[in-house]
């Protein structure tokens, strides 16, 4: 009887099976282009595209040659210069519907926590307010008496100072905010401002409230030190989708006798790069600074 032949794998199942290792070097460096073209302000004339991607003009042309045939990129006949075409734009929306910034900000909050050592906490807009829906207490800090869907108030608390300040300063969200800060306002000015823990930083009048919502949106960050509770400091960072709206706060607060709440300390400093790192993950190109 002939022997009975074990059925050869099949080559692209062993492929599959195989760790990720060498990939393919071509597509790697095809991507430098449409990576540059995603970065400029416009399209962009060959020599250009090719300086941006480190490649030479003759090895450029060859890939965008296969690309324009692909969709990926488009070139304008008039001017010669490329863009990217129909099939990269299907691409990154179909990207974009599918990210979840709360999703992105969970993944990183650990990391973040480690850096920080403080308890951590992602808000985002809800039906009343910024509203803290995920909450990771640091070991060995001082707890703080916050509950998943609590509200935060817009002018005592950074997450509030935060989201007043990036989504209060134009169009149908300021028309919005612009009441509720007024009514916070009102109940503020009944507060007491002295006695044995009396809060500080609190603002009295629109004008204040105007100079703390433009100097958050100028450090690009928000701060509050005692002002939501005595003893307790904080600082929210926003985080923009790829639209430029605002799609959460990442937040760091504890006692301030263990909390840096310097400006430019150690967890205000690693808050705003993971936030700005998030803004980036779901699309978001920051304007150019003002010259």
């Amino acid at each position: 009887m002939p022997v009975a032949q074990r059925p050869a794998l099949d080559t692209e199942a062993r492929d599959d099976a195989e760790p990720l290792r060498a990939g393919i070097q071509s597509v790697e460096v095809g991507f430098e282009l449409l990576d540059a073209l995603s970065q400029a302000d416009g399209a962009l004339m060959l020599r250009d595209l090719a300086a941006a991607a480190g490649m030479s003009a003759a090895k450029a042309h060859r890939y965008l040659v296969s690309f324009q045939r692909m969709g990926l990129v488009v070139q304008d006949p008039v001017s010669t210069r490329y863009d990217l075409g129909p099939a990269a734009l299907r691409i990154g929306l179909a990207s974009l519907a599918r990210l979840d910034a709360v999703k992105f900000a969970r993944e990183r909050i650990d990391g973040l926590l480690a850096e920080t050592g403080h308890t951590l906490a992602i808000a985002v807009w809800g039906n009343q307010g910024p509203t803290m829906v995920h909450w990771i207490e640091a070991p060995q800090t001082v707890p703080v008496t916050l509950r998943l869907g609590d509200v935060m108030p817009l002018l005592t608390s950074a997450t509030g100072r935060c989201f007043a300040a990036f989504m209060g300063n134009e169009g149908r969200d300021a028309q919005r905010i612009a009441p509720m800060v007024r009514e916070e306002l009102s109940r503020l000015k009944k507060l007491p401002l002295h006695g044995e823990l009396p809060l500080v930083d609190v603002p009295q009048s629109l004008p204040e409230v105007q100079a703390l919502l433009e100097d958050t949106r100028r450090r690009g960050l928000a701060r509050v030190v005692h002002s939501l509770l005595p003893g307790v400091g904080g600082f929210c960072a926003p985080v923009f989708d790829a639209q430029g709206r605002l799609a959460l706060g990442l937040v760091v607060l504890g006692s301030v006798a263990t909390l840096d709440t310097d400006w430019e300390g150690a967890p205000a400093t690693a808050l705003l790069r993971c936030a700005r790192q998030l803004s980036a993950d779901l699309g978001h190109r920051p304007l150019p600074a003002s010259p």
